[in-house]
């Protein structure tokens, strides 16, 4: 057994301290190492700088420790057994990393504990005892790591079969909230942690009903217990999955008040999250690429499958709320035409394939930078939209009697139950197999090609209409509307996304095409006067409205620290915001689609 000691060094320095005993190292000397990357995140974020101290032991004698590379060391061979012991400094407050202070911790297992090389699959024991400084004397601790012998407050000793596992149970400990609901009668636990006035009971009787839909579709919950760790900040948004857990954060005003009626956006938007994550439950931590089974996490793992993993799990979080009833079909129709608006305004998706999006989803997709509109397509919004279309499809040309619902408790029975790996081609194959239709050309629009997908056309087989329309404001995201929408003359406008400073507006992006990029105004430009006049960035673009084609406006700005005059002309908005009408036709075999396909009516396979 591998055994870990975490001991809370310092809330004021920020800094953690672990023991790693290994009683049985390599006689040729051991080998040491964190993860470069964590699962679900696709970056290589190299947790070892954050290592502030390390040594080695056996006994009480001190053992030469040389470092390798960027995240690994060796230690020289000793007789009996072998003691690391280092600190870690964690002051980062996000999903993926680690976080210390007298209010509260937070751990993400590869941030904090090293692997030992050779010994991956033995089992290891984690101790936590609580510190023993008054801050701590109300803390508690939230993990769904098994526990082998803990106190009431969720301190002490936990167990795990493999390493892998360890670091795959993100820890909470502090001052936080918490509640329990049952699905398929197994425990779920919600904690909240930071400053909240959230109705936990309404929260939680949500997440129960999505949840359960969940469970119904994968046809059965491969866990015994569950828990979703939610972190409440001033301003933010993130989520992590985990093998039976979630890591989740969310702004303050996002949750749900005593009082509130109906669904704000906001926590509709927290909803999704929540649902997405869950769905991952299955959708990758189980039903995984090949090579994520093959490979570990010390450098990139490349797979041209994450649009499936996550652009069809992006699909469900959001079809799951209709589908359990906590948000009403209007709702989910505004969710999709932001989605919709989302992929349509960004030029990047003629020059990058959703195949192409995932396999460079290391230096593209997470390493976004001014120009990523104009160069990339994120694999989970058009992901979500291939699903949809792939969905839609799969229902129409079946006539209902199969979906991408079959095709999904398929991918679970044949790969996921198994803890068998999908191979590059499986899921495609899969669903040839499921559906008995020759879907191949949809897959090399959809995967392989940059052409644009055929949503207005299927949609309109499900009494939906799809219209791209040039936005009203840059506030206009998409919409749902009650009235065949009309076509209006598009408005000028800049061509670029800003962001209000002071008395300047900073440019942060320029899009192709428009009329800043061909005035040659840049990412990182501050626009400090519009045809002389000093404007805030919403009378900028109103000034821009009203003026006619083709009229010259000049802009001061300072690019760095250099002031420059440039001359713009204003050009009309794209047709690339998408408008939703909802016709009703009683009766109609579309109408019926339509319902059956929010229902999650289907004949069972």
């Amino acid at each position: 057994m591998i055994e870990y000691k975490l001991s809370f060094k310092s809330p004021q320095a920020h800094l953690f301290e672990v023991e790693l005993t290994v009683k049985q190292p390599d006689t040729n000397g051991q080998v040491i190492y964190l993860p470069g990357w964590i699962r679900g995140s696709y970056m290589v974020r190299d947790f070892a700088r954050n290592i502030v101290s390390i040594q080695a032991l056996s006994g009480s004698e001190p053992i030469e420790l040389v470092k390798l590379d960027k995240q690994s060391w060796r230690v020289s061979p000793v007789a009996g057994e072998l003691r690391i012991v280092y600190t870690v400094y964690a002051w980062e407050l996000t999903v993926r990393t680690a976080y210390f202070d007298t209010e509260q911790a937070y751990i993400n297992g590869p941030c904090l504990f090293l692997g030992v090389t050779g010994l991956e699959n033995e089992s290891c024991r984690l101790s936590i005892d609580r510190p023993g400084e008054s801050y701590a004397e109300e803390w508690r601790l939230a993990t769904a790591m098994p526990a082998e012998h803990i106190d009431e407050a969720g301190f002490g000793n936990y167990l795990c079969d493999r390493y892998e596992a360890l670091i795959d149970y993100p820890i909470e400990a502090g001052h936080f909230t918490d509640a329990d609901f049952l699905v398929n009668d197994q425990r779920h636990r919600l904690v909240i942690s930071g400053v909240h006035d959230a109705e936990l009971q309404r929260f939680c009787s949500d997440l129960g009903r999505i949840c359960h839909e969940e469970v119904e579709l994968f046809g059965e919950l491969p866990i015994s217990h569950y828990l979703f760790l939610l972190q409440v900040v001033g301003n933010g948004y993130g989520g992590l999955e985990h093998r039976n857990s979630t890591s989740l954060m969310i702004g303050r005003d996002d949750l749900p008040k005593r009082g509130d009626e109906g669904v704000t956006a906001g926590y509709r938007k927290l909803l999704a999250l929540c649902s997405h994550e869950y769905f991952h439950l299955w959708n990758v931590k189980r039903i995984t690429p090949e090579v994520f089974l093959q490979q570990g996490t010390a450098a990139e793992v490349y797979t041209r499958q994450l649009w499936i993993f996550e652009g069809i799990t992006s699909y469900y979080d959001e079809l799951i709320l209709v589908r359990s009833g906590v948000i009403e079909r209007k709702a989910y129709f505004e969710m999709m035409a932001e989605t919709i608006t989302r992929v349509t305004r960004n030029s990047g998706r003629h020059k990058q394939t959703l195949e192409e999006s995932s396999f460079d989803a290391w230096t593209k997709f997470y390493k976004q930078d001014e120009n990523a509109p104009n160069a990339i397509v994120s694999y989970y919004a058009k992901g979500a939209l291939l699903a949809l279309l792939l969905d839609l499809t799969i229902r129409l040309q079946s006539d209902n009697t199969c979906s991408l619902d079959h095709v999904m408790r398929e991918m679970w029975q044949r790969y996921g139950r198994r803890s068998v790996g999908v191979p590059e081609d499986g899921f495609e194959k899969l669903v040839a197999e499921v559906t008995s239709l020759d879907l191949q050309p949809l897959f090399d629009l959809g995967v392989r090609s940059t052409e644009e997908l055929p949503l207005a056309e299927i949609l309109a087989e499900f009494a939906v209409e799809l219209h791209l329309l040039p936005a009203k404001s840059s506030e206009d995201q998409g919409r749902v509307v009650t009235e065949p929408p009309k076509a209006a003359p598009a408005k000028p406008v800049l061509g670029a996304k800003w962001k209000q400073l002071d008395r300047r507006i900073r440019i942060l992006q320029v899009f192709d095409g428009g009329g800043a990029q061909q005035a040659g105004l840049a990412a990182g430009d501050e626009i400090v006067a519009v045809d002389g006049l000093s404007m805030s960035a919403k009378q900028m673009e109103q000034y821009i409205a009203r003026q006619q084609e083709k009229v010259s406006i000049e802009m001061h700005l300072f690019r760095r620290d250099e002031l420059k005059v440039i001359h713009f002309t204003a050009h009309p908005a794209e047709a690339d915001t998408c408008t939703i009408y909802l016709p009703q036709h009683p009766g109609s075999i579309q109408q019926q689609r339509l319902n059956n396909w929010l229902k999650g009516h289907v004949p069972a396979s």
